[in-house]
């Protein structure tokens, strides 16, 4: 048993390891197997069934069977001779049962789409419908049906060749959005070297250059070398407030960048966003918990709202600043859990209040409110912005 299962389990190149990676469940790859029911169509339409007809029908549904399983878990190279192997099942088992040959050709029609490039499918596709009318025409079958069952296969192996062809592209940019990241990073982790260098090397070298000069006055001049000790001590406080600083701009995050980025997380799962901002220049400690907000309210809708529309408004209402994250989702009881409580500590951080109004059927809305600092003036105008 277990060697059967490791002969079953997916290749790291095989076409289930590359739809289950794509989100596609492996149900969904097995459920097309329900167009088999065509292959007993003969069961309803002809009287004449005979043991013939019997074995061979459940011969090839076994073999057949096998052969699908084999096409989306071998390595890819494979896929050319599983997809002649149904093709040729198929005009084998045509003399006894008539739907089921035609079923298995349209079956090696779908599967030749995804074997290679897409000139090598369309020749596929191409020689396996000929072969068929001339089966079909060598056993004198009615022209109707056959012209019928070669539209179907060419449509339903166009279908998947197109569907084939989405998924490399979705692919290929996949991997550029991920190259992207790695570049961002890379120049990222760059800026701060070269400014954490510019930073601290003049400092550090102040400090290495009166440190050598305390400890030669030490001796001879007491209170010079004193002096030269406390300006160590405020060149390194100073540097120190400086690290601060820099650090507190590393980690902070923007409400603009985040929205952008749930612009993104959104729209792949097909919920539009519509976003208001207003006009305000927040210090950092204050648009870094507002942003993380919007991540975690926007990261939440993406995994359990279900909505198909979500808006965030950050505006100034009786002379206070509200972040207003709305979505159109199932709503219902919230239960706190890490997420909400560390948007709600975030937000207690720099004085602002959290109210989550959430309703069976009805979506879900956040609101964080707060006073606006003293230093920040909230602009009336506001900006509107629809993905």
């Amino acid at each position: 048993m277990r060697a059967l299962s490791k002969w079953f389990s997916p290749a790291p190149d095989s076409l289930m390891s590359l739809e289950t990676q794509v989100g596609k469940r492996r149900y969904v790859i097995y459920g097309n197997l329900i167009w088999l029911v065509w292959a007993l169509v003969d069961l309803f339409f002809n009287n004449q069934i005979g043991a013939a007809w019997i074995v061979a029908t459940t011969v090839s549904l076994a073999l057949f069977l096998f052969i699908y399983t084999l096409f989306f878990t071998v390595s890819r190279r494979y896929a050319p001779w599983l997809a002649a192997s149904v093709a040729a099942l198929g005009f084998a088992v045509a003399q006894w049962n008539h739907s089921a040959g035609v079923t298995y050709m349209i079956y090696a029609c779908a599967f030749f789409a995804n074997t290679g490039s897409v000139r090598s499918g369309i020749l596929a596709m191409v020689g396996v419908i000929a072969l068929f009318i001339l089966y079909a025409w060598w056993q004198d079958w009615p022209w109707v049906a056959v012209i019928a069952m070669s539209m179907v296969a060419f449509s339903v192996g166009g279908g998947n060749l197109i569907h084939h062809i989405s998924e490399k592209k979705d692919s290929e940019l996949r991997l550029s959005h991920d190259e992207i990241r790695r570049l961002a990073s890379t120049a990222e982790r760059e800026r701060i070297g070269r400014d954490l260098h510019d930073l601290l090397g003049h400092t550090l070298s102040l400090i290495t250059l009166k440190s050598e000069l305390a400890n030669r006055l030490f001796d001879r001049d007491a209170a010079g070398a004193k002096r030269e000790m406390a300006d160590v001590e405020r060149v390194a406080r100073d540097a120190l407030a400086q690290v601060r600083r820099a650090v507190t701009g590393i980690r902070a995050a923007g409400i603009a960048a985040e929205l952008a980025s749930g612009k993104l997380l959104l729209e792949s799962n097909g919920v539009r966003l519509d976003y208001a901002l207003a006009d305000a220049n927040l210090p950092v400690d204050v648009e870094t918990a507002l942003a993380m907000t919007v991540r975690e309210a926007l990261t939440n809708i993406q995994r359990h709202a279900r909505a198909t529309h979500a808006s965030v408004a950050l505006e100034c209402e009786d002379n206070r600043l509200v972040l207003r994250i709305a979505d159109n989702g199932r709503g219902g009881d919230i239960v706190p859990g890490n997420g909400l409580t560390g948007m709600r500590e975030r937000l207690d951080a720099i004085g602002a209040e959290l109210r989550v109004d959430s309703q069976r059927g009805h979506g879900t809305t956040i609101i964080a409110s707060m006073s606006p600092p003293q230093q920040v003036s909230v602009a009336t105008a506001i900006e509107l912005r629809t993905t």
